[in-house]
């Protein structure tokens, strides 16, 4: 009975860290989950920029009808222009201007349930992450850093706000990958072999068997997660393919041939979906709906078959000119390092404080014991490197302003969702600072005994029950897990204020904003005609589907001629910031006439007005 009970205690003590990473994993999915449900209203599901806007719409017609296009006869009439941000249109076809793994893989499960269950989706996924992100980091750094890094990630603001804005692929991307490299380092993990054993002319035992299955089993999980994380953002692969590189040169043995082919067929399998669509959609199996990235995919093949033939023939000359052609298909927008480093302050370093410095410490003491390092450790040490370099240099070097304030450096700007790898990767650090910290600060017993209470007065008996009775202080054990403790909810109070409250772009802020467009969208929408064709910069994603949209200006007479085509069959309209009266006598009187048009105003709302496009009469 008393070994029994021995048992269970040991089970407990072994499982309760998974039991509260369980718990902090549902509370993180109901926080989340809650806050689209009661924010998000049934009857105006809409999406603040355009990748969510397509996501969204795609991901739902996909899982009702099977198709991804949308057949708009009128861009036959104006040359491909009605469409909002993030589609494109092809001889009236619209399509989707993203990758579209996140479209297949939600309205896969649309296709199971509901299209209403799509903005609790990324949520759920996001919770099921921070539960294998604690198993991927225990294997690594062990539970104790784990368990402290869950947490961590589960109060990341990043990581609550984009799981919120439940349409982007960069959370999705993120536990997907982190699932498959967990179920790839199991994979790579030693077969324990059967010492009992010497007849080696003997079959294998059952056991050691069903370790090779289970091998194979887990080789087929990683690759298929890994191609799953590939198809949502195949862009990731500039540097993911040197993270897996890595991963298969240091474990070359472990993996051997089988599992490696395995691996490889089902990530194959899982990128062949996308494959397939994206043959439909863009006439290649490579392609995007991203014309730079083709181009760039072009230019690359085309770049590295020439370095193989010169090098071939031995004509090393060209490869400088080569290599430069490889480096500015890449770099498409430009390598610009300055701004890189600049903006990896801006958006980490001054951003996200309170988990760069803890993890640049934590790297500091870690490097300080490289000579204890193990082989998955320098593995990590140089994935990390490589990500965050190759993350910071090329995202870095764009210039994004998904802000209107180019001045803002907000929570919602692109980077903060690009650098997802490099902050996560950054957590176990942190966390190992903080564990040495804590460690460090209570190193010793704080319970110094007076000198006099030393003396034996009536033997050992007498002294320890004066202690237990009378000074009987918090084990260090115990101040050390309750100051981490301590730390942990301090980052995650301080957290969660700036994902809500820290920005103009926190959560709390954008349900106001979402609130106040929505008498904008229902003053428009009950003014104008179910067949209107709305000409707008930025309400696009507020206006799509109910309306047709074009995003333009007045600016381009070549544009404008088409709005005039356009009258001939569909009521046109403008909408965006109210134009003073000496701009609107300029385009009636000299800009708009060229296109034989002219615009009046039908409804003001607040700092915008709706104008109704008409012939001008000659």
């Amino acid at each position: 009975m008393r070994n029994k009970a021995e048992n269970l205690g040991k089970i407990a003590k072994k499982c309760w860290p998974g039991a509260i990473i369980f718990v902090l994993a549902l509370v993180f999915f109901l926080a989340t989950a809650g806050f689209n449900y009661f924010t998000i209203d049934k009857d105006f599901t809409k999406w603040a920029s355009p990748d969510e806007t397509a996501n969204y719409t795609f991901a739902k017609l996909y899982g009702q009808t099977g198709d991804l296009r949308i057949f708009e006869k009128y861009n036959l009439y104006a040359d491909d222009i009605i469409h909002p941000r993030s589609f494109r249109s092809d001889n009236g076809q619209l399509k989707p201007v993203s990758f579209i793994g996140i479209i297949l893989i939600y309205g896969w499960i649309v296709k199971l349930t509901t299209y209403k269950i799509l903005p609790f989706l990324t949520p759920f996924f996001a919770s099921l992450g921070i539960i294998f992100f604690y198993l991927l980091v225990k294997k690594i750094f062990g539970q104790r850093n784990a368990f402290w890094s869950a947490f961590l990630l589960a109060s990341f603001p990043p990581y609550i706000y984009y799981s919120v804005r439940s349409m982007f692929h960069n959370v999705l991307f993120m536990v997907l990958l982190i699932t498959g490299l967990y179920f790839v380092i199991l994979m790579v993990g030693g077969i324990k072999k059967n010492t009992k054993q010497t007849n080696y002319e003997r079959p294998p035992s059952p056991r050691l068997w069903r370790v090779k299955i289970k091998r194979m089993v887990l080789s087929a999980l990683g690759g298929g997660f890994i191609g799953l994380a590939v198809i949502t953002r195949t862009s990731e692969l500039l540097w993911l393919w040197l993270v897996l590189f890595l991963l298969w040169i240091f474990n070359i043995r472990k993996i051997g041939l089988a599992k490696l082919l395995i691996f490889l067929s089902f990530l194959g399998l899982a990128l062949l979906p996308v494959g397939y669509w994206n043959q439909i959609l863009y006439g290649n199996f490579w392609y995007s709906g991203y014309p730079e990235l083709n181009q760039s995919i072009v230019n690359i093949t085309q770049a590295g078959t020439d370095l193989v033939r010169s090098t071939a023939v031995g004509e090393l000359s060209y490869h400088r000119d080569l290599f430069l052609k490889i480096k500015n298909s890449i770099f498409y927008f430009g390598f610009h390092a300055k701004n890189s480093l600049k903006m990896f302050y801006y958006y980490f370093v001054d951003m996200f404080g309170l988990i760069f410095w803890p993890a640049f410490l934590g790297l500091v003491l870690w490097l300080q014991d490289i000579y204890k390092w193990k082989k998955k450790h320098l593995v990590y040490f140089l994935s990390l490197t490589i990500t965050t370099l190759i993350l910071v240099f090329y995202y870095g070097s764009w210039e994004f302003h998904d802000n209107p304030d180019p001045k803002s450096f907000t929570i919602g700007n692109s980077y903060t969702r690009y650098w997802l790898p490099i902050y996560l990767g950054a957590i176990p650090l942190a966390s190992l600072f903080i564990l040495r910290f804590t460690r460090a600060l209570f190193g010793h017993s704080n319970l110094q005994m007076d000198s006099n209470l030393q003396m034996d007065l009536d033997g050992e008996g007498y002294l320890k029950k004066i202690k237990n009775k009378y000074l009987r202080w918090p084990d260090k054990i115990f101040l050390v897990r309750a100051s981490r403790a301590l730390i942990i909810i301090l980052i995650c109070f301080v957290s969660m204020g700036f994902v809500l409250y820290g920005s103009e772009e926190g959560l709390v802020y954008s349900v106001e904003k979402g609130r106040a467009i929505r008498q904008e969208f229902e003053k428009v929408i009950n003014i104008t005609e179910p067949s209107a064709v709305i000409i707008t910069q930025y309400h696009d994603k507020l206006f799509f589907p109910e309306r047709k949209v074009i995003v333009g200006l007045f600016n381009d007479d070549s544009m404008n001629k088409r709005y005039a085509k356009l009258t001939n069959y569909l009521p046109v309209y403008y909408y965006n910031f109210t134009f003073p009266e000496k701009d609107i006598n300029y385009l009636n009187e000299k800009k708009l006439p060229i296109a034989g048009i002219k615009i009046k105003e039908v409804e003001r709302a607040g700092d915008f007005s709706l104008y109704r496009l008409r012939k001008s009469e000659n």
